[in-house]
């Protein structure tokens, strides 16, 4: 009794109970996965990751791309060098303005200019590898978004295969509910006609007793699949039950699944462009200490009115920078990008060791699982024939009730096992499919 008990606690996936008071809706996987393909949470945050990567890269055109930017600016001054610059930019001064007193002492100038100005980066070596190094993180994202949608679906055929899963154990458990209330009725029948003692009408009833109070627990495991199905989904949870409108397969099918690790997987992949994308910052932190050339220019109009163009002006030139010394700003710079390049050249070395571990770790889990599936199917006929006979002796007065029930709950606990071994199986099976794909 403890052992069928301890089985249906492995197919188990949450701990609270509810019943079948919600409405319940039939659901394919395909259909499953195209709500999760566009409603799961997880995928709509490493899209966003993504699109913030492209967004970081695309801010990286800079280093090429011209800044342009336009400005009004009025003002009003009686400072002698701002008033003196003021009329000489509006193109207004006369001999008299030379006026020692005048130069001291101005009147009020009113001064409106209007500025179109321009920075066009030329020679910039930090910024076009830190430009590669964002173009790079973009990739990474993309690939850990593609990954994650690989992993989501995984995670559906699981959740899709508890969900089966738990309605088989609810018709085993129906089914045991059944027979042991036969058995209730019958041994009740003998019972009145004095043919048993009591204590066998009390065992048989305790045992219709566990069952049913399994078969609840069964129904609550119903609910729980149902509501993470609902999470994945993003809907409401507790509202519905779902059932698959496939059953799940009481066999298994071999295939060719590769054994070997793919360095082309996407999470993988990712890890290497991610090294790249530090070696990449690293080069940028080095051409930090070359100098950069830009040029600009600015076209300007001067008013001593609002919006005013009655005089105008240009300025072109070029700056070539050299910051030679910064007080080992740059310097430091330097040693925490090359380590953080080292760290992740070794993070993804560990990263590629664990694949392989774990790799090699679900092959022997699928071998396990093949061989538990043929042994638990064998003992699920041996079991069955061992109720059948024992059955059949009692019903002849050759069988002790206990025996009867110890075989029933065996026969029970078998077809669980079983149905328990075929799922471990399947889902080993695609996630070796995972892990090589």
């Amino acid at each position: 009794m403890k052992q069928l008990h301890s089985i249906l606690l492995a197919i188990l996936f949450l701990s609270s109970s509810f019943g079948y008071s919600q409405d319940t809706l039939a659901l394919s996987k395909s259909a499953l996965w195209q709500k999760i393909s566009s409603k799961n949470l997880q995928l709509k945050i490493a899209n966003q990751e993504f699109k913030a990567a492209r967004a970081e890269y695309r801010q990286s055109s800079a280093v090429f791309l011209p800044s342009i930017s336009v400005s009004h600016t009025a003002l009003v001054t009686n400072n002698p060098l701002m008033a003196f610059g003021s009329k000489l930019n509006q193109e207004i001064l006369t001999v008299s303005d030379f006026n020692p007193s005048l130069l001291n002492d101005p009147a009020t100038t009113r001064n409106f200019a209007t500025k179109i100005e321009v920075l066009q980066p030329l020679i910039n070596p930090d910024g076009i590898y830190a430009r590669q190094a964002a173009g790079t993180k973009m990739q990474v994202y993309k690939l850990q978004a593609e990954r994650t949608q690989e992993y989501l679906e995984l995670e559906v055929n699981k959740s899709f295969m508890q969900l089966q899963l738990a309605y088989k154990a609810v018709a085993v458990l129906e089914k045991a509910t059944a027979t042991a209330q036969a058995n209730w009725k019958l041994i009740e029948g003998y019972f009145k006609q004095g043919m048993v003692q009591k204590t066998d009408l009390l065992l048989v009833q305790v045992r219709v007793n566990e069952v049913k109070n399994q078969l609840q627990y069964a129904k609550s495991n119903v609910q729980n699949t149902s509501d993470y199905l609902a999470f994945l989904l993003d809907e409401t949870m507790g509202d519905t039950v779902y059932k698959p409108t496939e059953a799940l397969e009481n066999t298994i099918r071999l295939d060719n699944t590769p054994t070997q690790l793919s360095l082309d997987r996407k999470d993988i992949k990712a890890m290497d462009l991610s090294s790249t994308a530090y070696q990449k910052m690293m080069w940028s932190s080095k051409m930090h200490f070359l100098p950069r050339l830009n040029a600009f220019g600015s076209y300007e109009w001067y008013d001593a009115t609002l919006f005013g163009t009655a005089a105008k002006g240009y300025v072109v030139g070029a700056q070539l920078a050299w910051n030679v010394f910064d007080g080992f700003k740059s310097i430091g710079k330097l040693e925490k990008a090359k380590a953080d390049w080292q760290k992740a050249q070794i993070e993804t070395q560990q990263y590629k060791a664990k694949s392989q571990l774990e790799l090699l770790k679900t092959n022997r889990q699928l071998q396990d699982a093949e061989n538990n599936v043929q042994l638990s199917e064998l003992d699920l006929e041996q079991s069955q024939e061992a109720y059948r006979i024992r059955n059949n002796r009692f019903m002849q007065g050759l069988e002790k009730t206990t025996d009867l029930l110890q075989s029933q709950t065996q026969m029970f606990q078998k077809e669980l096992e079983y149905l328990q071994a075929v799922f471990n199986y399947q889902f080993t099976q695609q996630y070796l499919q995972f892990l090589t794909k």
